[in-house]
């Protein structure tokens, strides 16, 4: 099911058949609202409450619909949920209109819609010449939080955990554009992240270049308090050869670099899980 479910959600997603009000992050949004104020600091039970309520919900979904229909309900539910999950038209959009920034040369644009695309990257101290790879950084980590490491949660223990990990995801973001500390959910959001992300960031070593990203990924992989961040971005960095930047006012050529290196890698996760399903390793 994991891979029927994938495959219908990237096919979902590329053709951007999901209204904006219908994905994972607008619906929790309005979750969010019923259950938290903003005006209060939220405590940590109702932060964990918060956090733990949507993927209890799939949780109790999946038990109630299982062996119905042949288990046709059930393989319902996994795409529906990957659908929610694998959709995100916000980072969409904000790629495609700093692409077609670049591509008229409005420099001030472009760092607008960067920022849009990436709000934890700080881009104060990045010049024109830098700004085409740390979108490519970007490119990479965005691949990882919101496409791979979904679909690891998903493979490894379903809907429930793929509706976990966005939980955790979308109440760390609120707290990076509302500058709040929300209590547990940075921690929780690298551990959930920890071995995720070793695991993908080892895909861009088998997409790209094996020698210099091996030695990159063992240095960062190693090293128990580094962030998801680092890791992808310096393995992915160092698995692509970046292109030397063109007389552009933005260069985009080190952007799409990084951008067909993660769509390889996905490819390669999906490769795999294919694999693992023909032999009968993955459900």
């Amino acid at each position: 099911m994991a891979l029927f479910a994938l495959l219908v959600a990237i096919l979902v997603e590329r053709l951007r058949l999901l209204p904006d009000g219908w994905q994972f992050d607008a619906l929790l949004a309005k979750y969010h609202k019923t259950l938290i104020t903003d005006e209060h600091e939220p405590s940590l039970g109702s932060m964990i409450l918060a956090i733990i309520l949507p993927s209890l919900v799939v949780y109790v979904l999946s038990w109630l619909v299982s062996g119905l229909l042949w288990g046709a309900v059930s393989v319902a539910l996994w795409v529906a949920i990957a659908v929610l999950c694998f959709s995100h038209n916000t980072q969409r959009q904000a790629f495609k209109r700093y692409i077609q920034a670049a591509c008229r040369g409005d420099s001030q644009a472009c760092f607008h819609y960067a920022k849009a695309l990436d709000p934890s990257q700080s881009l104060e101290s990045v010049d024109e010449k830098d700004l085409g790879e740390k979108v490519g950084q970007s490119v990479a980590w965005i691949n990882y939080r919101y496409y791979g490491a979904i679909a690891l949660y998903l493979i490894v223990l379903g809907p429930v955990g793929a509706v976990l990990y966005c939980s955790v995801r979308f109440y760390s973001e609120q707290s990076q554009l509302r500058e709040r500390s929300l209590p547990l959910v940075d921690n929780l959001l690298f551990v959930l992240d920890w071995l995720p992300s070793r695991i993908f960031s080892f895909g861009y070593v088998l997409s790209g270049h094996f020698r210099q990203a091996i030695a990159v990924w063992l240095q960062n992989a190693t090293k128990p308090n580094r962030s998801a961040r680092d890791i992808i971005t310096h393995v992915a960095v160092a698995a692509e050869t970046l292109p030397e930047a063109s007389s552009a006012p933005i260069c985009l050529q080190s952007t799409i670099a990084l951008l067909q290196l993660s769509k390889r890698n996905f490819i390669l996760l999906i490769t795999v899980l294919s694999l693992m399903t023909i032999l009968g390793v993955v459900n």
